[in-house]
């Protein structure tokens, strides 16, 4: 596996840990569908939360969260339409939140932005 793609996974367990820690249910992780893919979707009460993961090992290209462009945003509702179309459940409303990580010296920092659209 290429060390990118290694980063990558590592980055969104460290994620979907950190949503577990702070009360989150987990759905469904690297759900796929023609128009592209859902890294993580979860539950925090009544709220679909589908959450883009972004790992980056330095900021040589800009910052993990500068990353998620509004297309980016945008393909993930549309994502989160089709995701709920497959599924009985009703949630009282939908958000996307991004978590970027960005090794440091080693160690990940973590940042959560909830409900960026």
């Amino acid at each position: 596996m290429a060390a990118k793609d290694e980063l990558g996974r590592h980055g969104e367990q460290v994620a979907v840990d950190y949503l577990l820690a702070h009360g989150m249910q987990i759905l469904d992780r690297n759900w796929r569908c023609p128009d592209g893919e859902i890294d993580v979707v979860a539950r925090e009460g009544r709220a679909l939360v589908v959450v883009e993961v972004k790992t980056r090992s330095g900021r040589s290209h800009g910052t993990a969260f500068e990353a998620v462009t509004e297309a980016k945003l945008s393909r993930l509702r549309r994502l989160a339409v089709r995701w709920l179309a497959t599924r009985p459940e009703r949630y009282g409303s939908i958000r996307v939140d991004v978590i970027a990580l960005e090794r440091f010296a080693g160690d990940l920092v973590l940042r959560h932005e909830r409900g960026v659209c």
